[in-house]
């Protein structure tokens, strides 16, 4: 007779066998290039003993070159759900030490069943990518394995949050995950993503270069867009992992957790010295927003990404907001092909999940050239009025000092839906700027006067006085109030609050097109 303490014993013994991987060596190996193993991920991210592990007896059932005698535990990915914040979530941590952490259809199979499960909970999904790719041997059943992915990426987005960090290797159909989900992490030096890697490039193309230079962490932070965060540590990745989560609800029926904060006098008094009266001196508008949101809340996103614009959340008497800043200190704020598929993206972010749109707003309008022009400079700037009507979040613009032409139209202005707009007193609101304005209007003036630069001068500030000043847009509604500068934390609590049971429906749709 079989005792049951055998039976238990050997469970524990298969569980042992899953849970060490590939085998001591292989994790030394992974060690060595400075990367952790999938389950020391897993440690790291959560909160400490609240991970429930899924499908962990799975492996994969191919007979084909030589896989029949290669064990797979778990099949090269530990799937499952824990705690972050005390708050669940759902994730999946692939194991290079198991075939290279390769994707095949068992693999697949964990993944997008812990996708359902964090869909059908309404719950945050978060993905450790460590792979090589798909797995070779089993055919075409690896790359419908990844179809069932993305296709799980696709219907659940705007539903749950879903991030993605990249920990090694990303390459081929397996980048189109992280490229679907809402936000992607990278670890500088060791974590790769490309659709066709260095050797495959030097064959067909003759082009030389690194995987680093071609596809890392820096590149895709600065040049590409495709990231939105890096760090120099595995473990410094994780724990802004943590802190993203802390600024999202749990799915697209709730509202973000409100955070605990020390009770402060609102008025900002040196927001007076921040931005330069002069239209045209630079500034950094970070400086603006360290003054009005809660202290040290501020989660910048693509901070080495199209640097013209700045996007993230931060925090408003502990309320996860949403920030859209222009930089003056870059392109004089200017919108550009980059800058407008950044902010619009981060716009429809949070509309999805519930997050307040606090727009900043200092733009020269929309950056002139033939190279902006033949990329599609009109498509791509349409995204943002696209975004910005289509959302139904409270919506506050603050217009520090310039809006001229179409950029001030489309940076949240009353006429696409701005719930509040408020303008400093030195704020310029027109089609142009003065100076442009007068030297077309007043040309002749000008070219006949006996002083032309005296008459132009005069012309401008005529144009300032008439024009491009806030109080002509306040007369006609389209700014709802001219304030002092020391008063914009105050103005947007008392306006956060006003909002916060805010509802506004659309025309019943499938969904609009924007213009991608």
């Amino acid at each position: 007779m079989i005792d049951i303490f055998e039976k238990i014993n050997e469970l524990y013994d298969k569980r042992r066998e899953i849970e060490l991987g590939g085998g001591d060596e292989r994790i030394d190996k992974q060690h060595a290039k400075g990367k952790l193993t999938a389950r020391e991920r897993i440690d790291l991210l959560v909160d400490s003993g609240t991970f429930v592990e899924l499908n962990p007896f799975i492996e994969h059932r191919t007979n084909d070159f030589g896989l029949d005698e290669q064990k797979g535990p778990g099949d090269g990915v530990v799937t499952g759900f824990g705690k972050v914040n005390g708050r669940p979530i759902y994730l999946f941590s692939q194991d290079f030490t198991v075939f290279g952490g390769a994707l095949g259809e068992m693999h697949a199979k964990k993944i997008a069943n812990v996708m359902d499960l964090a869909a059908k909970n309404g719950t945050p999904f978060v993905g450790l990518n460590d792979s090589g790719g798909a797995r070779i041997q089993e055919g075409v059943v690896s790359l419908d394995g990844y179809g069932q992915i993305f296709y799980r990426n696709a219907i659940y987005s705007g539903v749950i949050p879903q991030i993605s960090v990249i920990m090694g290797p990303c390459a081929g159909g397996a980048v189109y995950s992280p490229a679907i989900t809402d936000f992607v992490f990278m670890v500088e030096k060791t974590s790769q993503m490309f659709i066709t890697g260095p050797k495959v490039i030097e064959t067909v193309t003759g082009e030389n270069i690194s995987p680093e230079n071609l596809g890392g962490a820096a590149v895709h932070n600065s040049i590409s867009g495709n990231a939105h965060f890096k760090a120099a540590t595995e473990e410094e990745v994780l724990q802004n992992v943590r802190r993203l989560l802390s600024y999202l609800p749990q799915n697209n029926q709730e509202k973000p957790p409100r955070q605990d904060h020390d009770e402060q006098d609102d008025y900002r008094p040196d927001l007076i010295d921040v931005v330069p009266f002069d239209a045209i001196r630079p500034y950094d508008v970070r400086k603006v927003i360290e003054q009005v949101v809660d202290e040290d809340s501020f989660m910048e996103i693509h901070q080495d990404f199209a640097k013209n614009i700045v996007v993230g959340f931060a925090r408003v008497k502990g309320e996860t907001v949403g920030l859209v800043c222009n930089q003056p200190k870059v392109m004089a704020g200017g919108l550009d092909i980059d800058s407008s598929d950044k902010a619009a993206r981060f716009i429809r972010t949070c509309d999805s999940f519930n997050i307040p749109i606090i727009t900043f707003e200092d733009v020269t309008g929309f950056f002139p050239g033939v190279k902006q022009e033949h990329g599609g400079i009109i498509r791509h700037g349409a995204k943002i009025l696209f975004a910005y009507s289509e959302a139904t979040v409270p919506k506050l613009t603050v217009i520090l000092r310039k809006a001229y032409g179409g950029a001030y139209v489309a940076l949240n202005s009353k006429s696409i839906g701005a719930d509040l707009v408020f303008a400093w007193p030195n704020a310029e609101i027109a089609v142009m700027g003065p100076q442009g304005a007068a030297n077309i209007i007043f040309a002749k003036e000008i070219q006949n006067s006996e002083n032309p630069e005296w008459t132009r001068q005069q012309k401008i500030e005529e144009y300032r006085q008439k024009f491009a000043n806030p109080y002509v847009a306040a007369s006609r509604g389209m700014v709802d109030d001219v304030i002092d500068p020391r008063d914009t934390r105050i103005k947007i609590v008392q306006s956060l609050e006003m909002l916060r049971t805010k509802q506004e429906s659309r025309p019943n749709k499938k969904h609009g097109n924007i213009p991608l």
